[in-house]
């Protein structure tokens, strides 16, 4: 009976001994996602390539602080001001374009943003009226109002109409593990639905601040 136990506990030694390294099991995983997917219309491999937020937000631990810093950082040297300064649209399309989830999908025709969707619901809280929304981020509903702007184009609402287009443009300029689409830095959006989405969210007259 002692040989049977100290057989077991040799033998579960040697397997702790052989078992893999993070780095073969991180190695392992990379080679398995890449024979199980391929280009496929509009979708490519390259979807498979993670940066530096990915990589780091990936891990089962929260990145140290000067590597969240880093992906801050890094996400804020990609944001495009709008052109002409021109920052608002038409809340009225941007409704639309939060209440769509099409886009980016393998069977699409076209990887042109112009035709996707903000897929905004599947998330947040924009409209009172809303009976189903998601819960994944927080609510939106009086985003703009619950900031004091009652005139986008007021000097003093620059600071959050430029923070709000920074924040859809990559959303990992302030908080580096971000799950919300970095709808400008992966050209998911382009400036013109930005700017209907800015509107929906600050626009005194959407009915995102009634």
């Amino acid at each position: 009976m002692k040989k049977a136990v100290v057989f077991s506990a040799v033998a579960i030694v040697a397997g702790c001994a052989t078992a893999p390294s993070t780095g073969d099991l991180d190695q392992q995983t990379q080679a398995m996602l890449k024979a199980s997917f391929r280009d496929q219309g509009i979708a490519k491999m390259d979807r498979l390539n993670q940066d530096l937020a990915q990589k780091a937000c990936s891990s089962e631990n929260a990145p140290p602080a000067a590597v969240a810093s880093e992906i801050e950082s890094q996400a804020m040297a990609t944001v495009k001001w709008p052109e002409g300064g021109r920052y608002i649209g038409d809340w009225r399309e941007g409704q639309k374009l939060a209440e769509d989830g099409k886009g980016m999908a393998w069977n699409n025709k076209s990887a042109d943003p112009a035709g996707n969707g903000g897929q905004c619901y599947n998330c947040h809280q924009l409209e009172k009226s809303e009976i189903s929304y998601g819960t994944v981020g927080p609510s939106l509903y009086h985003y703009g109002k619950a900031r004091g702007v009652k005139d986008v184009t007021a000097p003093g609402s620059a600071a959050i109409v430029q923070y709000t287009w920074a924040k859809l443009w990559n959303s990992r300029v302030n908080s580096a593990c971000s799950a919300m689409p970095r709808f400008g830095h992966m050209k998911l959006l382009n400036e013109d639905q930005l700017r209907d989405m800015m509107a929906l969210l600050l626009d005194p007259k959407s009915p995102v601040n009634e």
